[in-house]
């Protein structure tokens, strides 16, 4: 009886308690790599830091599935998963790492939140009826855009500024176009191996540009601090997030599961202030607030669609 009991007890703790501490190590985690990228580019090309990233994160994806014989994909398999590499991971990830290296990792991650917001846009201008709630929190959204960057409006003028803020929101467009793609074309395919698959297929085009572009810098001539920054966003960004955050995906709500969103911002923001000396002023904090207040908003009204 006792046995059942503790058997009883463990399982629940599993069920329930290894996904909330999954989603909690997503929740913070994904908002430190912000601040890593940010250190990262500061010593050598952005673009570089994303492929070496990405190619050691795909060699320790691989190098698993290939021991563990796991099937390849197959026929319109590679499509979806070399289609997701571009978006996801070409385009979205190297654009915000490359953004990260003219505007603040707080505001990089602010912006990062806006996809759920470019999604509602996207289905509407598929023609796509959305429900009132969606629409409020549209506008809420994109209202606390605009009170955070009121106090930037000068900054507008500086050209490197300017051109991480179009970086970040390209970043943005892109993942919302790979997450629409992704429930447009959802494959039975192992999750995780598709993730390093997409990492690889990027790695290998980034590098690619870098060459044909001699836009890299030697190996020798990348500092410490820049491998500690690479090394952590393999380990925190690209592997144990990833296998959190598609494990917290799998057993959890997606009203639950969607906190991250909420969390991640904010973790950037603060870190960033605590360790760049980053502008923590009254207008970014109002204005990440009310954009949060319309993710949530977007984030309620897809649950309710759904329903």
């Amino acid at each position: 009886m006792i046995q059942k009991i503790k058997h009883g007890i463990r399982a629940k703790i599993n069920s329930v308690g290894l996904p909330i501490l999954a989603l909690c190590w997503v929740s913070f985690f994904w908002g430190t790599t912000w601040i890593a990228s940010k250190e990262g580019v500061k010593h050598m090309p952005a673009l570089q830091l994303v492929a070496i990233r990405q190619f050691i994160g795909a060699a320790i994806y691989l190098s698993y599935f290939m021991f563990k014989k796991t099937v390849w994909p197959k026929g319109n398999q590679w499509k979806t998963i070399f289609i997701l590499s571009i978006l996801n991971f070409v385009l979205s990830n190297a654009l915000s790492t490359w953004g990260v290296k003219y505007i603040s990792s707080g505001l990089g991650a602010i912006i990062g939140a806006l996809v759920p917001l470019w999604v509602v846009l996207i289905s509407l201008f598929r023609g796509e009826k959305l429900i009132k709630l969606a629409i409020i929190g549209l506008v809420v959204g994109f209202s606390g855009v605009c009170v955070i960057f009121y106090e930037h409006l000068s900054d507008f003028f500086i050209s490197d500024f300017r051109f991480g803020i179009i970086l970040s929101i390209v970043s943005t467009l892109t993942w919302a176009f790979g997450t629409l793609y992704t429930k447009k074309k959802a494959a039975s395919f192992n999750p995780y191996f598709s993730l390093g698959i997409q990492m690889f297929i990027s790695s290998i085009l980034l590098f690619v540009y870098l060459g044909a572009t001699n836009s890299a810098v030697s190996l020798s001539a990348i500092p410490l601090i820049s491998w500690f920054s690479i090394g952590y966003l393999v380990i925190f960004g690209s592997v144990l997030t990833f296998i959190a955050f598609i494990y917290a995906l799998q057993h959890l709500p997606a009203e639950i599961n969607s906190i991250y969103a909420y969390i991640n911002p904010i973790i950037a923001v603060l870190l960033g202030a605590y360790i760049f000396n980053e502008p923590l002023t009254f207008s970014i904090g109002l204005g990440g607030t009310i954009t949060l207040l319309g993710l949530y908003l977007v984030n309620k009204s897809i649950r309710n669609s759904k329903k």
